[in-house]
């Protein structure tokens, strides 16, 4: 076969419409990635709107007040319920506890020698 006639035979079988086609097949994987890709425009846009639509607390300076606490360090040997006594004789001395360790954002009520404590405007002196 010469090179003319290897020619010809090749353009009749594209002139004749058997040329052969290619079919984009997708995987399970190119699928999941596909949608992946075409979801992203999506989340973004939803985080976006959640980061920028939501109203945010401010502190302002606009109201002059400020808050200043005494502080009691913790003699070695005191406990919380002592503390509390000894700043408020005469008030429920739970009270006085809770109020110190929500100020102070202990976890429990005990306390060690050496710590200090803000204490609550209520009961400093």
């Amino acid at each position: 076969m010469t090179a003319l006639q290897f020619e010809s035979s090749r353009s009749v079988a594209f002139v004749s419409g058997t040329r052969p086609t290619s079919r984009l097949r997708l995987t399970r994987r190119g699928r999941l990635v596909l949608g992946a890709l075409a979801a992203l425009p999506l989340i973004a846009a939803l985080v976006a709107f959640a980061t920028l639509g939501t109203p945010r607390a401010e502190a302002s300076a606009t109201t002059g007040q400020t808050t200043s606490f005494s502080y009691v360090t913790v003699a070695a040997g005191q406990d919380l319920w002592g503390v509390a006594q000894s700043l408020a004789p005469t008030a429920d001395i739970r009270d006085v506890v809770a109020d110190i360790v929500s100020l102070n954002q202990l976890s429990s009520s005990s306390v060690q020698p050496g710590q200090r404590l803000a204490i609550p405007v209520a009961y400093a002196h």
